[in-house]
């Protein structure tokens, strides 16, 4: 579960670093919509990195299978919505990143049903 415990840590981490930047220079430079989805992007970082943590401290069965869903959910999930608040600033088609951002919140979503069925079944 040490790979749990990095990537809570580190999507924790730069939920904050890059809360702070969208606050104070991301904002600045990008359209409010941009800016309140990026908001959206870090607030799921940090939820699913704080869930990361805690499942890795859990004695809960199928945690690998828990965390991978996690951690790929919250990739394709904020970091899409990431890099899509960045098109109009980079002069680069990102649309195709569009069909990404929901594939990932079903990751996420069939991980939080496995662990309530774990939760359910013990």
């Amino acid at each position: 579960m040490k790979i749990a415990k990095l990537f809570g840590a580190t999507f924790a981490l730069l939920s904050v670093i890059l809360g702070a930047l969208n606050s104070h220079n991301f904002k600045k430079i990008l359209p409010e919509t941009a800016s309140e989805s990026i908001d959206i992007s870090l607030r799921y970082l940090m939820f699913h990195g704080l869930a990361l943590l805690i499942l890795s401290a859990l004695s809960v069965e199928g945690k690998k299978l828990i965390s991978f869903f996690l951690i790929i959910g919250t990739l394709l999930f904020s970091f899409s919505i990431l890099l899509l608040s960045f098109q109009t600033q980079i002069d680069f088609n990102m649309s195709w990143l569009g069909p990404i951002t929901p594939f990932g919140g079903c990751l996420l979503i069939f991980g939080w049903i496995l662990i309530l069925f774990q939760f359910i079944k013990n």
